[in-house]
């Protein structure tokens, strides 16, 4: 790892931006390496992961390393993939789940921590969020448009949905994705991460 990325990693876990409005208090959860060539942008954390301080150690997590063909061994190496949420901490419950990622903290950091990891080769966009915070105006009108759009966006880019288990409904309604989209992603990413098949 490199001191100028030690630094900023220390910095966001002190991190106090957001204090009064986060529940459960600040826990920036984040991964972060030098080597790093993929990079997954997720949305916030969940209260396990709160719990825990490691990034999709959860239900979503066990579902998004399926998608990609990867153990929780490569998965969890910071010198081959970054896991760095919208917002770095757990948000809070809203009506229909968590709240968003709070809008502080994707402008505050993002663009440092992606700096210091020069070899990102592919920065996965996990849901909503992610996309419109790297996309912009270039998303399509609904996440759906976006994630079956995704040859658009690469290779630096590669928009999917959220693999929280409250998208088992719009699984089931867009089989093209776990059909299509995944066999060719987890080909992406074992060529990336040069791993055998």
């Amino acid at each position: 790892m490199s001191l100028a990325l030690d630094r900023l990693l220390g910095e966001i876990r002190a991190c106090r931006l957001c204090e009064t409005h986060l529940p459960l208090g600040p826990r920036p959860t984040l991964q972060a390496g030098a080597g790093a060539t993929v990079m997954i942008v997720g949305q916030a954390p969940g209260t396990k992961v709160h719990a825990t301080g490691i990034p999709f150690n959860d239900p979503s997590g066990d579902r998004l390393r399926r998608w990609l063909g990867l153990g929780r061994e490569l998965f969890y190496d910071r010198e081959k993939i970054a896991l760095v949420p919208t917002g770095f901490c757990y948000p809070g419950k809203g009506g229909g789940g968590d709240l968003p990622p709070r809008p502080e903290c994707a402008p505050a950091w993002q663009a440092k921590v992606r700096k210091q990891m020069p070899r990102i080769a592919l920065t996965l966009l996990v849901g909503q969020y992610a996309q419109s915070h790297y996309l912009g105006q270039r998303c399509k009108p609904t996440l759906t448009e976006t994630a079956h759009a995704y040859e658009e966006y690469r290779p630096e880019f590669w928009p999917i949905p959220h693999p929280s288990p409250r998208n088992v409904g719009w699984l089931k309604r867009n089989p093209w994705f776990e059909e299509d989209v995944v066999p060719r992603l987890q080909a992406e990413v074992r060529r990336l991460l040069r791993t055998p098949a």
